[in-house]
Formats: structure tokens, sequence, C-alpha cells
């Protein structure tokens, strides 16, 4: 399968990098990772954006355009013609070893592809909840970084990461995020959330489900709370860019709604429907 890599595209397995590059030596880069609809990264820019915010941070250059990627991720897609699952990875590029760059003027670019898994909507997962804390970011923000162990030590908590999620708290006992997800439960109609103020991910479809609620005027409260406050929900769902709204069907003993849930499947319809309303605009020209 082919792959890009600085302005090239190589088999995937031809790829290297040198083992100066400081994401390897200093886990000094970032990512995104998205999934295409008809051939299209539909949420591309707000994923663009976040990557731009993350490198300037850490005085990453990036020399490529927005409509760079989108020509990339169509070549990509054009190998079998079907959707793909991509991750865009930047990593700060080679230097000596040593903290002595001001800034990484030379990084290194990947765009990974793979044919995007058979998904079928409305699988609900079991949730779990992790020994292993969620930590600090670096920064304000927290960004999606090769600063990952984090969540490769939570995912070992679980027996299968396609059937379950694993559902971070902080050293406080306050609900975090899932090892990749935001997450989302329900409560008398209201919908509840993490805030991004407790230094969880800042998700993209975390943030278009909100808009979408409150579009259809639910009630959304964002904050800090504990695992018993969660443990109570009517419904319970996590969000991911790659498979959307994905209902919870329990956290050990304690049931939820599942895919039955009412305002889960409100809120995942109405994300579809934002969907085909973009991909809609995107073949009439107007983006």
């Amino acid at each position: 399968m082919l792959c890009w890599m600085n302005g090239q595209y190589i088999e995937e397995q031809e790829m290297k990098i040198s083992p100066f590059d400081h994401g390897f030596l200093y886990g000094l880069g970032f990512f995104e990772t998205f999934r295409t609809y008809e051939g299209k990264a539909v949420y591309l820019r707000e994923h663009f954006n976040r990557l731009i915010e993350a490198l300037k941070e850490y005085r990453i250059h990036f020399p490529y355009t927005i409509h760079d990627m989108e020509e990339v991720i169509e070549k990509l897609n054009a190998q079998d013609g079907k959707e793909g699952y991509f991750r865009l990875n930047v990593s700060a590029g080679v230097h000596p070893i040593g903290l002595a760059p001001s800034e990484y003027t030379e990084p290194t670019i990947i765009l990974f592809r793979k044919e995007l898994p058979k998904l079928v909507r409305g699988t609900a997962k079991e949730a779990v909840w992790l020994q292993t804390l969620r930590n600090t970011p670096e920064q304000q923000v927290r960004y999606k970084s090769h600063h990952y162990g984090n969540n490769v030590r939570a995912r070992l908590e679980l027996s299968s990461l396609a059937a379950q999620e694993g559902f971070f708290m902080d050293k406080r006992g306050v609900v975090a995020e899932g090892i990749t997800s935001n997450i989302f439960w329900i409560k008398d109609g209201i919908l509840y959330t993490p805030s991004t103020k407790l230094g969880i991910l800042p998700g993209i479809t975390r943030e278009i489900v909100i808009r979408l609620a409150k579009e259809l005027q639910i009630p959304v409260r964002e904050g800090s709370f504990l695992t018993w406050e969660l443990e109570q929900a009517d419904e319970c769902f996590i969000t991911t860019a790659v498979q959307e709204l994905v209902p919870i069907s329990n956290i050990g003993k304690v049931r939820f709604a599942s895919s039955e849930g009412r305002l889960y499947n409100k809120l995942h319809n109405a994300y579809l429907q934002k969907i085909v309303m973009y991909l809609g605009e995107r073949h009439a020209g107007k983006l």
C-alpha cells in the first residue's frame, strides 16, 4: 500500500526515518487521525487546524497547505477505490542528540493510509474504569502527541480495544476521557461531558456533537464529574473521528440504554445528516 512521505509516494514497507529524528529521540511529534466519506475527508480542516496549532507551539514547520493534503488523500484512496483510514503524522525531524534547535524547519511528514475497517454503526462497546490514571498534558491544551505512553499503558488493561473502551480518571477520581475517545452520557435528558479544562483532548467529533445538541435544544453540561455521576446515566456513548458516535452498553455491572438510547440515536442521526450536507456542498462546488 502506498503512503506519502515528505512529498513523495512510497510503498509502506520502503519508508524509513532516521534514528536521529527528534520524534524518535524525544517523542517530539504530533498526529491527526481521520477517515473519508465518498473519498472526502469531511472534517479535514478542523483536524488540520488543530495539528497546525500544536506545531506552532513547538516551532515545527509545516510546508504544505490543506489543499495539498486533500490532493494526497484522493490519490491514496484511488489505490483501491475504497474509503480510507488516515493518519497525518509530523515528526520534528533529524537533528543531533541534544535539545539544541530553537525551531524545527525540516520535519518528517507522513500521511499513512489503510482501508477503512468494516464498521457497523450502532455496535456497542463495553466500558472499563482504568487503573491507569490520565496524565496531564505538557501544555495548557492537550494535543495528539507522540507522548502516547499513558494511552498504551491503559490499553494493556483491556482484552479487546475493538469490543471495549477504557475510561480514564484523573488523580482526583474525576472522569476524563477514553483511551481513544471522548466520553458523553445522558441523564434526565441532559447531555454531560468532561470539560477540556481537565486537560482532555478537545476532540473534533466531541465539539460537533456539542454543537448539534445545542441545535437540537438538548441541554449540555461540561464540567468535572465523578464516576458515580456517570454510573447514574440513562445513556452513555463515546466519540471518535473514525467510529463516529459509539454507544456504551455497560460499565461493570451498570447498564445503559446502549444502541437503543433515544438521544444517542438522535445525535448520531444528526451527525450523519451533517456529513451528507457537507458532501452535497462539495459536489455542488460550494466548498
